[in-house]
C-alpha cells in the first residue's frame, strides 16, 4: 500500500474504475451472447436483442473498453447472422 496521499487515491480510483469496466464488459458480452442465441433459435425478439447488443457494443467502444473496429466487427457479424436467418 502506498504512503503518498495521491498514490493512495490513485489506487482507490483505479480499483473503482476496474470494477466498473469489468461490469460493463460483462454486460456487453452477455448481451452479445443473448443476441446470438436469439438469432440461432430464430426467436421473435431477435431484432430487439440485436439492438440491445449493438447498443452495449457502441457504449463499450465509446468508453474505450474495446476498440471501435472490434465493436463494428462484432455488430457486422451479428447483423450478418440475423439477415441470413431472416432471408
Amino acid at each position: 500500500m502506498p504512503n503518498i496521499k495521491s498514490a493512495i487515491k490513485r489506487v482507490k480510483t483505479s480499483e473503482a474504475r476496474n470494477a466498473a469496466n469489468a461490469t460493463a464488459k460483462s454486460a456487453m458480452r452477455t448481451a452479445v451472447k443473448k443476441a446470438e442465441a436469439a438469432i440461432v433459435n430464430n426467436e421473435a425478439n431477435a431484432q430487439e436483442s440485436f439492438a440491445a447488443a449493438a447498443s452495449k457494443l457502441n457504449k463499450a467502444a465509446a468508453k474505450g473498453l474495446i476498440h471501435k473496429n472490434a465493436a463494428a466487427r462484432k455488430q457486422s457479424r451479428l447483423m450478418k447472422k440475423l439477415n441470413s436467418v431472416n432471408s
